[in-house]
């Protein structure tokens, strides 16, 4: 008789969960139930009496995850599970730290830093020792130190080659003596510390080494240096032949987190160091339709030293891929909004239906649409646009410019970035602002001394933006005020500021989306000050409480990152672009394209019924409007999944769209529409910005920049397959489409 544990398995998954007492790897698929298969084979090896509850140790990556693991394995077991230790490498180490708190040289109720804590512990540090925060960014000190522990890296073993990376040493070895006498430790140090234990201390490896028969690890493609080191050391074999044997679970082919420290080598490390003869590959994938997989299967294809797998279901082929080409980022956010609208009405629930990003920035324009008609969202894994942090402080700086009273608004940015107003001056500020029954800024006048000097400096340079406001265009006032007040500055000192910088200048364009919808309603501007105001009154409603409640259901917005481990009924993927995604970056780092792949594939593959791709002709990035290609992994897929969409600017059929990918030679002409004002002025011989024409050597192409005037006119043309040239508009004999 089929024993029961095993009755809802497939073969592939009955066999990894029915292995051997010897390390196995397992590559286990998106979809494919790797939880299902982690907790049951927990559950063979104790009823099989290989091990008991006290011999287990199960690894995750989150909470959430151990806290799944635990629940399944109560309803499985007859006993109850809680003398096995499962949780995440953080939560297993402070267990162990707790234990061993002598022998890790630690205060028995030592505390644990969070990210926030530590950084504060970090800046208070600086301050102690007079360093200036400009040259050594606390932020950036706070990603060197926890790089270094992560990699085992005590500061003496740190490899300084220049005078730099020394003092950041130096630093680092201050801040450890600091968080000593505290009794304080950070996330990277409870690992660090743990596998310190360990290394030195025989007696205690080798007793958890005896006690732990069976290791077993979830996500194992998402471990860095560190973890594997911590893994290898419980897994080894001491003298007396004791070692945990090693069950990892993981797929290389969703591992995106090399920028927090994720080593996709571990597996093919652990392969070859443990001799592991046992690599089940689980295939059968139970979330998503066949054309979802198969374009999923044909991405992944293209990267170089995959342990290899292939997805299928049993599911069926499903709908086709529906693929979107728009003419502006903006255009595309129209759709996208549309679309989802019409699922909406044909029954759709809203929870069912994702939209995913690659960079942060991309969600204000999809946040505002779905705002001006009506449909809830949430941003899952993140802030809303108009409640991120530097946005928040940028828009305190414009509204002081509209109303210097706004006390909040002066609190938040007199010393942001950091001006030397510490606190005792603020104190006495508004102790003197209570005095005078007044404002905060009209206040300062009536201070002096040392401490109001800074004080009157950002006074001044709020005046002087004000005055600036009557004379300088909205998106240009609020550019300047970005350089003048520092927060660009401050920003790009961030090691991950990229971000937020990318999300100030989605501010300026919001400041132009606005003036450009005014100004359709409307032949003339407000006057300056009216503009500003009714600007941030838009931010202001829209960073209210129009994102759905918590148990509201709501159409799920989020970056590709967020998205792991997710899945949904429909998927929007946009911003398909060369340069977006795969993103710049990734062009010019060894590993990163293919690292992008691997988010592709993620992306894909949280697909259940239907998905739909998106790219932009034209997009806002950086305050500048960008022409970019399609993103190569459109033309990965196999032109049988696609179904292109129609666009009423844009035929992709025209487009380069055919029968042997996504993309072929340009030898039909591109459709554009004018973008805007400036696209449609009228060049030489009739030709515009957002023109198609044809060149009788690199063919069709389409206008999409251009400068100077009369026969000196030059024309940036997008040719396709030949590049994008700069051509003499008298000489080029350009011929319209």
């Amino acid at each position: 008789m089929p024993d029961p544990l095993l009755a809802c398995l497939n073969p592939q998954q009955a066999g990894a969960v029915t292995l051997p007492a010897r390390h196995a790897l397992v590559l286990a698929g998106a979809g494919s139930g790797k939880t299902r298969v982690l907790t049951t084979r927990i559950a063979w090896l104790l009823k099989q009496g290989m091990t008991t509850p006290a011999g287990i140790l199960a690894v995750t990556f989150t909470n959430k995850a151990a806290r799944e693991m635990q629940s399944r394995l109560e309803a499985m077991l007859p006993a109850s599970p809680r003398a096995m230790w499962i949780g995440t490498f953080h939560g297993l180490c402070n267990r162990l730290l707790r234990t061993h708190y002598r022998d890790a040289g630690l205060d028995r109720l030592f505390q644990i830093l969070d990210v926030a804590d530590q950084l504060a512990a970090i800046r208070r540090l600086l301050k102690t020792l007079n360093v200036d925060d400009e040259k050594f960014p606390p932020r950036d000190l706070q990603h060197f130190i926890n790089a270094q522990k992560e990699a085992g890296l005590r500061p003496h073993a740190v490899e300084a080659l220049d005078e730099y990376t020394r003092r950041r040493a130096a630093l680092y070895q201050e801040y450890e003596a600091q968080c000593q006498r505290e009794s304080v430790v950070d996330f990277a140090e409870l690992l660090l510390r743990s596998f310190e234990l360990l290394q030195r201390n025989e007696p205690i490896l080798r007793h958890y080494r005896q006690r732990f028969r069976y290791v077993l690890v979830d996500e194992f493609q998402d471990t860095n240096v560190l973890q594997y080191r911590w893994l290898k050391l419980l897994a080894a074999k001491g003298e007396e032949g004791d070692g945990a044997v090693l069950f990892c679970v993981g797929d290389d082919d969703q591992s995106i987190y090399r920028f927090r420290g994720a080593e996709v080598g571990n597996m093919r490390s652990f392969e070859r160091e443990f001799q592991v003869q046992d690599i089940i590959r689980l295939e059968q994938n139970y979330r998503s339709h066949g054309n979802i997989l198969d374009a999923a299967n044909a991405i992944i294809r293209n990267n170089d030293n995959r342990l290899g797998k292939n997805l299928w279901t049993e599911q069926g082929e499903g709908e086709p891929i529906r693929v979107f080409e728009a003419v502006s980022d903006m255009d595309e956010a129209r759709w996208i909004v549309d679309e989802i609208q019409a699922l909406l009405c044909d029954g759709a629930a809203r929870g069912s239906i994702a939209v995913l990003y690659r960079a942060n920035a991309q969600s204000r324009v999809l946040e505002h649409q779905l705002f001006s008609v009506g449909v809830p969202y949430r941003v899952h894994g993140g802030l809303r646009f108009f409640e991120r942090q530097e946005i928040k402080h940028a828009l305190a700086y414009l509204r002081l410019l509209v109303n210097p009273g706004d006390d909040t608004a002066f609190m938040r940015v007199v010393n942001f970035p950091a001006r030397g107003i510490g606190a005792r001056t603020q104190e006495m500020l508004q102790d003197t602002a209570r005095q005078w029954n007044d404002s905060l800024y009209a206040t300062v006048p009536h201070l002096s001394g040392k401490s109001a000097a800074s004080l009157t400096r950002f006074v001044s340079l709020i005046e002087a933006l004000r005055r600036e406001m009557q004379t300088f265009p909205l998106p240009e006032l609020v550019e300047h005020m970005l350089e003048q007040s520092g927060l660009r500055a401050h920003y790009r000192t961030e090691k991950e500021g990229q971000d937020r910088l990318e999300n100030l200048d989605e501010l300026v364009r919001a400041t132009e989306n606005f003036c450009d919808e005014i100004q359709a309603d409307s032949e003339t501007l407000p006057q300056p000050h009216a503009l500003l105001a009714g600007f941030l009154d838009r931010a202001s409603l829209e960073a209210g409480d129009h994102q759905a409640g918590a148990q509201e259901e709501a159409v799920q917005l989020m970056t590709v990152h967020s998205a792991k481990g997710l899945e949904f009924n429909i998927v929007f993927l946009c911003g398909l672009e060369e340069e977006l995604f795969p993103h710049i970056n990734s062009l010019f780092d060894p590993g990163g394209l293919e690292e992008e792949r691997r988010l592709m594939y993620v992306a894909v593959t949280r697909a259940r019924e239907r998905l739909y791709l998106s790219c932009a002709r034209s997009r806002a990035l950086h305050g500048q409007t960008h022409f970019h290609l399609r993103s190569r992994f459109l033309g990965e897929i196999p032109s049988k999944l696609l179904k292109p969409l129609m666009s009423p600017a844009l035929s992709l059929r025209s487009s380069g769209y055919g029968g042997n990918g996504w993309r072929e030679r340009n030898t039909s002409p591109v459709r554009v529409s004018p973008m805007n004002a400036q696209a449609s002025r009228e060049l030489p011989s009739g030709l515009r910005i957002g023109q198609n024409v044809r060149h009788a050597v690199f063919g069709y192409g389409v206008i999409v920049n251009a400068e100077g005037g009369g026969n000196d006119t030059k024309v940036h043309v997008n040719f396709g397959d030949a590049g994008v040239k700069w051509l003499l508009l008298s000489v080029a004999k350009l011929e319209a489409v």
